[in-house]
């Protein structure tokens, strides 16, 4: 079985790209290596990659529809994984251009290249758990009315859900949507929150609070999260199209991650406590009954084990010069 995953090189495409491999899966990605964070790391995690038998890999920008075509036709995907976005709530505020032409863009392109290939592909794709919006009532529920989004990156997810389900209904191809939570473990973008946390307090600097630490996350190890995205791929008996959210059904307080990380990395952390920014949303919390039912997804990472396996991995890493 071949699978073509776009933004094989980000942090969740990566570890979902070595997987497939280990599975015995052939694995063709498809990476444009942006700089929207150091393409250092993209570059070590494609390495990895590369190294291993039954990959191959092009430099293409899922925006280059012409380039997208050409790699579906020769690698004649049985699924294609697309993870490529540009990624950020708050970046998407200060960037909202970059997100009109990636996330809408550049999954109409995917789209369009699915619906054409000679063998249909399955598709799964990224949506997130920003769609929810500003919704209070948890945990959230793939029911749930999510036509209030409070940031441009959320509501060009909800546009690709939206877009997925048209060229379902229309060309009878299978779109499957996994809203992630919170995602985090080894080789974790630099922008996201822990490796914020981590850097600061490794360079004695004061971390960033947000709503003076007074929020709730669905932590996600990004383990359970390849494992819930291989039991999707490789279901047969899933609907035509349909959403799932993809979490850690664990709703955790800002300040107990704070703590298990500092404890993690043996230091005692400076914190400057700051008003909630725009386009965040106060909580976040996953019902995964639905994902359960469907594929049997049944996290097992807790923050206590994983965070510790992520702060090793940060250590060690950035210890190295990378």
């Amino acid at each position: 079985m071949k699978l073509l995953i776009t933004g094989y090189a980000g942090f969740i495409g990566f570890h979902a790209a070595r997987e497939f491999l280990r599975r015995g899966w052939d694995v063709a990605g498809v990476d444009n290596f942006c700089d929207y964070y150091d393409v250092r790391l993209k570059r070590d995690r494609a390495a990895l990659l590369a190294a291993l038998p039954g990959f191959s890999e092009r430099e293409l920008d899922i925006c280059d529809l012409e380039g997208l075509r050409r790699a579906f036709d020769e690698e004649s995907p049985d699924v294609v994984l697309n993870l490529a976005a540009q990624p950020g709530v708050r970046y998407s505020i200060t960037h909202p251009f970059v997100y009109q032409k990636t996330n809408l863009e550049g999954f109409l392109n995917v789209l369009e290249c699915c619906r054409h290939a000679a063998k249909v592909p399955k598709l799964v794709f990224a949506s997130s758990s920003s769609v929810y919006g500003g919704n209070t009532k948890m945990p959230f529920e793939e029911s749930d009315p999510v036509d209030t989004p409070i940031s441009l990156y959320a509501a060009t997810k909800k546009a690709d859900e939206l877009m997925a389900h048209t060229y379902a209904h229309l060309y009878k191809m299978q779109a499957i949507g996994l809203r992630f939570f919170t995602v985090y473990g080894t080789w974790y973008r630099p922008d996201m929150a822990l490796s914020l946390f981590a850097n600061a307090m490794l360079h004695d600097r004061p971390i960033k609070v947000f709503n003076h630490g007074d929020m709730l996350r669905d932590f996600t190890y990004v383990d359970d999260i390849v494992d819930g995205i291989v039991r999707v791929v490789e279901a047969d008996n899933l609907p035509l199209y349909d959403i799932f959210n993809i979490g850690n059904h664990r709703c955790e307080k800002l300040m107990d991650v704070i703590e298990t990380l500092a404890a993690a990395l043996g230091i005692t952390p400076k914190m400057e406590m700051l008003p909630m920014q725009a386009g965040d949303v106060y909580a976040t919390y996953a019902s995964i009954d639905k994902l359960h039912k469907a594929v049997g997804y049944e996290p097992q990472t807790t923050i206590q084990e994983g965070i510790p396996v992520f702060a090793r991995w940060h250590q060690s890493y950035y210890k190295s010069g990378s």
